[in-house]
This record gives C-alpha cells, structure tokens and sequence, in this order.
C-alpha cells in the first residue's frame, strides 16, 4: 500500500475545521527557537554520490564472507542453502503480520505449527513457542516461568559459570525488581549444591566456552527440592547429542540464529523456548495448533492463549507482543531441508573440524587448548596477550579479555562445518606468526 499525503485542499479543509489560520499556527506554543533547529546538514548529494560514498563505507568493514572467520560467542556463521532466503523472501511471508486472524493466516499459521514440531523433536520436549528476540531473552523468559511457577517462597536461580556473559547481564535485568537471587555454581558436580529455596537451576549446553557439562542425574535432584531445571541449548549440538528432554528439563531455552539465519552483524536473533506439557500455560509467545473446521477440514490455529494475555502490562504472561516470524519461518525452513540426517551430518562436522584444529594448535609450542569435552568452540591460551594487530588476514576468534579483563592470553575459537582444512591450516599459520617465540 503507497503513502498518499494529504492534498494542499484538505490540509487547508482541515486547517479550516480546527480554526487555524495556517499550517504555521500549530506550533505557536513550541518556542521559536527550538521549532526549525538548525542540524548542519551539507547540501543534498545526488543518489550517484550517496552510492559511492556508501560503497566506500562498507568496504571499510568485514564480514565472514571476505576472510577466515573464527568468531563465534553466540553468533555462529554456519552454511544457509539458497532456498531458504528464496522461499522466506516471498512477498506472503515478508508482509505477513501476526496470524490472530486465522481465516486469513493458514500459511503462516502452519509455518509456525511446523517450526515448532520440528524443534520439539529436537529438543525432546513437548510443546514450543514462537518467539523471543533472542536466545537471552528466552533464558531471562524461562527463568520468569519458573519463578512464577515456584512461587514467593522460592526466589533462588543457580546459573553456571560459563553461562554466556550477556545472557547473564539480559536475566539480571529481567530479575532486578522481581526479589529474586541469582548465584553461581562451578563445573564439577560438588559445586552443584541445591539450596532449599531454589526455584530454578539452568545448565549451559554447551556453555559459552563450548564445554558440554554432564546433565546426568540434575533434573532429579532440581525435581527433589521442588525446583525447575532449564537447559539453555545448541540447537546445531542437539543433531548429535542427547536432548536436553532426555535428561529431564522442563524449559529448554535456546538462540537460533545458527538455523537458517544470517550473522547480520549481530543479529536479529531467534529465541528459542520450550517446556513440558504441565507448564504449557504458562509459556510466554504464541502457540500453533492443528484444528478441523465445522467440515472436517485441517487447519491451524493459535492456541492455548489468548492475545490479551501477551499485551496487559502486569497481567501479562510476557510483554513480548510481535513474533519473531521471519527468523522463525528461516529456520523452519532450514530444518526442513536439512532433515534428521543433514542436521546431524552438520553436528558431526562441527564435531570433527574443532577437535581437528583444537589438536592442532595444542601441537604448537607455547600454545594450550583448554581440556575437556567441547562442542564447536575451545577456549586456547596464548603464549602472549591477545592483539588483534597480529592478525591482518583472518579474524581468529574472541579475545576473553572483553568479558574478562584478567584472561588477556586467552582466545576463544569457533569452528563450524563451512571451514575447510585450508582455512585451518591458514588459522595454524597465523598462529605461528603471530606468536613466534
């Protein structure tokens, strides 16, 4: 639909009824000086000048397309098939606003139904939602269901250490005014102490560091003291590992951008949120639902919750009012294509490609590799302090010290199924080089 303005004859029609002599007299109580501020704009440029000067802006930056990309800390630069831009770039989806309408929403309505299906699956879990902005939002998302679900006698949220630093900054501004307490427990099944009044305790899988903790026997001992275990997930990981529902979550939280959605330099993201049925109305966002119509006909609908319970402020189950379509209806697409064994073969070369470079750069004088079971990431220690200087050609992963002013030798590196055995060989190299004792 074009903007039309309005015509020099009704804006003088509308002057007219209002009994204002001009467009000027509306603005009389607005002191003069501040009404037309002078901002300095340069003269206008034509559209072939803007261009240019465009063009030249952007090829002051990089992305991962243009060199050796090894920077992941949440935002994964995984393979994304042509027909997933092709198919959620179509004008139906693009323009689609959100389904309340069913009689008019089934393509939408089904895309969701189908999204949430699939990552059910995945996460062996029993119902979904769709959506949250991000994957930290989610988690802050969860860790609120819980501690509506425990009540005002349980306050307390146990996180891990390697919880991702920005998801841990995101829940304590969701917790701030809530009275909740949110604590620390280390790696090592000691640290996991379960205090009386837990209401929630989340797990990282695999954390922000890539280590995959061992998730065997927590979901009995959360349950035990009357608590809710969150397991905040890899989607991508869950081709290959065990389900977070395996092991006994009730909310699995989870970005998934790594599905079908571009780095975009840092975002939107998709968060990701699932629950089992006991607590399914009490899940934040929109549910899609088979139905049959009066003839007997499948079709979809929302379910479960009503629009007014995402938009009245206190009352709201979440504030979260404008689904996550399009990176929601990307993945939907993405795992579709992929299937069970192209999301694994996926999962597996993650696996292989990480561990092959991990042992690589452990093979490196001066250099170590951080011990334990990973996924995708590794943390590597450095022989010096990280300086992005040394490195002219590639991005080689993420200095810890920005979340960490202490672990200045410290480098975070992601691999992912797009790098080749040139790639890392170039990471090994640039290494060496930069570091040559």
């Amino acid at each position: 639909m074009p903007y039309i303005p309005v015509t020099p004859s009704q804006r003088d029609a509308m002057l007219e009824a209002l009994g204002l002599p001009s467009l000027e007299s509306l603005f009389t109580d607005i002191p003069k000086p501040l009404r037309f501020p002078d901002i300095g704009l340069e003269p206008g440029v034509t559209e072939l000048e803007v261009m240019a000067e465009l063009e030249a802006l952007a090829a002051s930056d990089t992305n991962a397309d243009l060199r050796p990309w090894f920077l992941g800390a949440g935002l994964y630069d995984h393979f994304i098939p042509a027909a997933v831009g092709s198919l959620s770039g179509r004008s139906e989806f693009v323009t689609a606003y959100t389904p309340y309408q069913s009689e008019v929403s089934q393509g939408t309505l089904q895309s969701i139904f189908e999204y949430q299906s699939m990552i059910a699956e995945l996460f062996g879990m029993e119902v979904v939602n769709a959506g949250h902005y991000d994957g930290a939002s989610a988690l802050a998302e969860g860790v609120l269901l819980a501690l509506k679900q425990a009540g005002d006698a349980r306050r307390r949220v146990l996180v891990p250490e390697g919880l991702h630093p920005e998801y841990r900054a995101v829940l304590e501004t969701y917790l701030s005014a809530s009275g909740a307490v949110i604590e620390t427990y280390g790696d090592t099944p000691d640290d996991r102490i379960i205090p009386p009044d837990l209401a929630c305790f989340v797990a990282a899988y695999p954390d922000f560091f890539g280590f995959i903790p061992d998730l065997s026997g927590i979901a009995g001992a959360v349950h035990k003291a009357g608590a809710l275990f969150l397991v905040h997930a890899d989607p991508v990981m869950l081709g290959l590992f065990k389900s977070p529902g395996a092991y006994g979550a009730d909310i699995v939280s989870a970005e998934g951008q790594s599905l079908g959605n571009d780095l975009n330099f840092g975002g939107p993201g998709l968060g990701i949120m699932a629950v089992t049925q006991e607590l399914m109305r009490r899940i934040p966002g929109r549910i899609a639902g088979a139905a049959k119509d009066r003839e007997g006909r499948r079709g979809f609908v929302l379910t479960l919750s009503a629009r007014e319970q995402h938009i009245r402020r206190e009352k709201a189950v979440s504030n979260i009012c404008s689904n996550q379509g399009l990176a929601m209806l990307r993945a939907c697409i993405y795992l579709a294509l992929m299937g069970k064994a192209g999301l694994r073969r996926v999962a597996e070369l993650c696996w292989h490609k990480s561990h092959y470079a991990a042992s690589r750069i452990a093979d490196i004088g001066g250099f170590a590799v951080r011990p334990g079971l990973f996924f995708k990431e590794f943390v590597v220690k450095l022989p010096a302090d990280y300086d992005e200087r040394r490195f002219p050609y590639l991005v080689p992963g993420f200095p810890l010290s920005r979340y960490f002013p202490e672990r200045k030798r410290e480098l975070l590196i992601c691999i992912t199924e797009k790098h080749s055995r040139t790639d890392i060989d170039a990471l090994i190299e640039a290494l060496k080089k930069a570091y040559t004792l």
